[in-house]
């Protein structure tokens, strides 16, 4: 059976749950069953109450752990429940539910990939001219770090095959979205876009509290997530360009010297240029020493990967047998701690 899990991962979303809800499609082309998961990411008012009654299964925090933990806790959670596919949409009704079939139409024949559910950022009519250009910057440069062509890599509209999800590690407190395109771009996962509509916005961001706190801790997101899977490349440039801008102090220095070897200036060019050539090889042995931690995390991840796999085998067999049970309803679970 082909199992379709939308996973909606909310944080007091009481008041917008419904009508995403009532908008979500009931049949999927290409798929046998479609269930939806609400990750309560510690809601203080009627979220869960609002999601059971709509159906839905419910996965509970207990605490509120951020966007990137509910979503990473969420994907297990659908594992488990046997998805083929796992759709993640948020809960504050931005994206138009019935986009789903779109989106997840690309996976049909994929059997390791992801789908990013694109928003004309562009023709976007909520967004000013510097958030714009900003969206556009931040999309062309993750999409240049992780070799894929993705127009709005914010998006959390997206989709993932079970092969997809189970590769998928996510160690950002803040965002899940650059890191895992980064790390799909590095790991072999096929990343597809497919544009999508949204609905008018129904309150600011939480992610955001302004536009330079979203910069700031964006880039050092994708700078984080790109070392992780390059990092000879990134040391490599540091100490080239530590190197080369000792050899331009020593340059300096020998060309006034040569000149005149009776003056004596400059000489604090050399002893900065010294600082700098020590200060770039460290550098680069720095860079081998963490591609050596990074083969290392790679053999991580692939036991990871296999251990995850095991058990959402063995949580998805008893979450069969207890579906056969008398009087068996949606659950809901909940993590403590």
């Amino acid at each position: 059976m082909q199992t379709l899990v939308i996973q909606i991962p909310c944080f007091n979303e009481a008041e917008t749950l419904p009508r995403v809800m009532a908008d979500l499609p009931r049949d999927v082309p290409g798929f046998d069953q479609v269930s939806v998961l609400v990750i309560d990411d510690g809601s203080t008012d009627r979220t869960v109450e609002v999601a059971e009654a709509h159906g839905a299964r419910v996965l509970s925090l207990g605490t509120n752990r951020g966007l990137a933990a509910a979503f990473a806790m969420g994907l297990e959670e659908a594992l488990a429940m046997g998805a083929a596919v796992i759709v993640n949409l948020d809960g504050d009704n931005q994206y138009v539910a019935a986009d789903i079939p779109k989106l997840v139409a690309p996976l049909r024949d994929q059997r390791n990939a992801m789908v990013v559910g694109c928003r004309d950022i562009a023709g976007h009519a909520e967004f000013g001219v510097l958030k714009k250009r900003l969206q556009e910057l931040g999309s062309w440069t993750v999409s240049r770090l992780a070799h894929v062509r993705v127009p709005d890599v914010t998006s959390g509209f997206r989709a993932f095959t079970r092969e997809a999800a189970l590769r998928l590690l996510v160690t950002s407190r803040f965002t899940y979205t650059q890191e895992t395109l980064i790390q799909a771009g590095h790991e072999g996962i096929a990343v597809l876009s497919v544009y999508v509509r949204v609905n008018p916005s129904t309150r600011p961001s939480r992610l955001m509290r302004s536009i330079p706190h979203y910069v700031m801790t964006s880039a050092a997101t994708i700078v984080r997530a790109y070392t992780m899977y390059a990092s000879m490349r990134v040391f490599t440039m540091l100490a080239a360009a530590f190197v080369l801008l000792g050899l331009a102090g020593v340059g300096r220095f020998l060309y006034y010297y040569l000149s005149d070897p009776t003056y004596s200036g400059f000489v604090q060019s050399l002893v900065i240029s010294a600082a700098l050539l020590v200060l770039g090889v460290q550098t680069f042995f720095m860079g081998v020493l963490a591609d050596l931690v990074a083969s290392s995390r790679k053999l991580t991840e692939d036991l990871l990967y296999r251990q995850k796999r095991a058990d959402t085998r063995a949580r998805a067999r008893e979450a069969q047998e207890a579906t056969h049970r008398p009087g068996s309803r949606p659950a809901l679970r909940s993590l403590k701690g």
